[in-house]
């Protein structure tokens, strides 16, 4: 179904959809002492009903974090569709972290094309000119899903953005400011296959784009992924006060380097949420599993997280 068709249909039942069992609304001023603990709903399955069940009932968890559900983005979904994954998390007693959308992670138009432009991303085929309406829907959705954080990119990775450079700021400046007149906070996840990769660009971008409604998903196992060491080095150099998300994913370097469960890789987790717990962070540290070395996509997480929990009690932190 074409975006456009599907937002229109979602947005004639939005009204319906409030009356169906209200999400409780996050607030941006959460002063919670602990983390929100969650897991990427579609890292367990795609069944979004065993994806809730596993992370509430298994993992002991009170949040979760929505890209995909049924083979679906999360932004392709339908109103029937966002109507019952509301009722899935009253059943299962679960918030949401925010709506990990696909947004930006397109190439740049009038660029080079990047290598990186044919890689899987979770559902997502939207072309430069959808991008708009990436934003408006993902914005809906959040409001939806009772949260006030949408997760972003800044591009599929050039081999020289320099020139470029000032016009994604410009497109991320003005994505912030329109969801800031939504009360919606985008979260500009580090991620190797595109423009920022690293603590080191995003600390750049962060310092270009000042809006109070754009922060970083610090994703640490990307950052070593783009060849920085994420915890002390990289960490160290960011503004603590724009981390807004936290994703959890180990990695191993050999050959090209490759996805690790939680605990067998070469990031310091422990340190990591140390210090995300010294320096006042309290939003997500959720779960990305990715590694698939372990059977099923649910095992492989069931086992993720059993490093994750090790660690996060390591650091006094769970």
């Amino acid at each position: 179904m074409p975006l456009q068709i599907a937002r229109r249909e979602f947005l004639s039942g939005m009204a319906a959809m409030t009356a169906v069992g209200a999400v409780s609304r996050l607030s941006p001023r959460d002063t919670s002492p602990t983390f929100r603990v969650a897991v990427i709903n579609d890292e367990i399955s795609q069944d979004f009903g065993r994806a809730c069940e596993v992370a509430s009932h298994e993992f002991g968890m009170g949040w979760m974090e929505l890209r995909g559900m049924w083979n679906k983005n999360i932004v392709k979904l339908d109103e029937k569709e966002v109507a019952e994954a509301r009722s899935l998390l009253q059943k299962y007693q679960l918030k949401v972290t925010d709506i990990a959308s696909p947004l930006f992670k397109v190439d740049w138009p009038g660029a080079p094309k990047s290598k990186f432009s044919e890689a899987k991303s979770f559902g997502a085929d939207f072309n430069w000119k959808e991008q708009d309406e990436v934003l408006d829907r993902a914005i809906e959705l959040a409001k939806a899903f009772g949260t006030e954080r949408v997760r972003c990119f800044d591009f599929w990775r050039l081999e020289d953005q320099a020139p470029y450079r000032a016009a994604i700021n410009d497109k991320l400046r003005d994505a912030a400011q329109k969801a800031e007149k939504k009360g919606i906070t985008l979260v500009l996840e580090n991620e190797s296959a595109c423009n920022t990769a690293t603590a080191a660009e995003a600390v750049k971008v962060l310092s270009a784009v000042q809006s109070p409604s754009f922060m970083l998903n610090w994703d640490p196992g990307n950052a070593a992924a783009g060849g920085e060491t994420p915890y002390p080095d990289g960490y160290n150099l960011l503004p603590k006060e724009r981390i807004g998300h936290c994703h959890c994913k180990d990695f191993i370097k050999t050959g090209k380097g490759e996805w690790a469960p939680m605990g067998g890789g070469i990031i310091d987790w422990a340190g990591q949420f140390k210090a995300l717990k010294r320096d006042g962070y309290h939003f997500a540290v959720s779960l990305e599993t990715h590694w698939n070395g372990g059977g099923s996509p649910e095992e492989c997480s069931r086992k993720s997280w059993a490093g994750m929990k090790k660690l996060l009690q390591q650091a006094d932190a769970l």
